[in-house]
C-alpha cells in the first residue's frame, strides 16, 4: 500500500497531461482511496489532464469515471459515456402470483432473467417507463425498478457477446 501511494504521488508530481493507471486502487486503504479519487478529479477538473484507468474493480470505477470501455478477448466490446450506458438498460424486480416464467416476458428485450418462485429479477433493454408499464399490465404483487451497477452492465454485455457465465 505504501509503495502504491508513493508511485501515485510520484506520477501526479510530474503534472502529466495523460495518466495511464492500472489497478490504481489495489492495496490502498479506504481513506487513501478517497484522497486518490479527489486528486484525480482535480487533475482532470483543474488541469484538464486525461486519466485512463484499467481495472477489474468496476464498483470503484463507477465513482470516478465518466466514460467506460469494456474489453473482451483483446478488443473493445463497447465504449460509452457511463450515464448513456446505464440509460438503455434497466433492472427490475417483481413478484407475481401465480409465478411466471421467462416466456411470459416475451414483450421485453430481456438481457437476463431469473425466477425464484414468484420473485422475478430481470434486466431489459429499452425505455424504463415502457418496461415498467409492460410489467404493471401483468398485475405484479410487487414491482421495483433498481439502479444498475456498472458490474451488472458489464456482465449483461458479456452475456450478449456470448460469454457463458455458467461454464467458467
Amino acid at each position: 500500500g505504501m509503495q502504491r501511494q508513493a508511485l501515485i504521488i510520484l506520477a501526479l508530481s510530474t503534472r502529466p497531461d495523460y495518466l495511464l493507471l492500472d489497478e490504481i486502487f489495489d492495496g490502498l486503504d479506504p481513506v487513501i482511496r478517497q484522497l486518490v479519487k479527489r486528486l484525480l478529479a482535480e487533475e482532470v477538473g483543474v488541469r484538464g489532464a486525461s486519466v485512463v484507468i484499467a481495472s477489474h474493480n468496476l464498483r470503484e470505477l463507477e465513482d470516478v469515471c465518466d466514460h467506460i470501455g469494456l474489453m473482451h478477448r483483446g478488443g473493445i466490446l463497447l465504449e460509452r459515456e457511463l450515464d448513456e450506458l446505464k440509460l438503455g438498460i434497466h433492472k427490475v424486480q417483481a413478484a407475481f402470483l401465480p409465478a411466471k416464467g421467462r416466456e411470459d416476458f416475451s414483450a421485453l428485450d430481456l438481457v437476463s432473467f431469473e425466477a425464484r418462485g414468484s420473485l422475478v429479477s430481470l434486466v431489459a433493454r429499452g425505455d424504463r417507463d415502457q418496461i415498467v408499464e409492460t410489467l404493471e399490465r401483468m398485475s405484479p404483487v410487487f414491482l421495483e425498478a433498481l439502479p444498475l451497477t456498472l458490474e451488472e452492465v458489464f456482465i449483461s454485455e458479456m452475456e450478449v457477446a456470448g460469454y457463458d457465465l455458467e461454464n467458467i
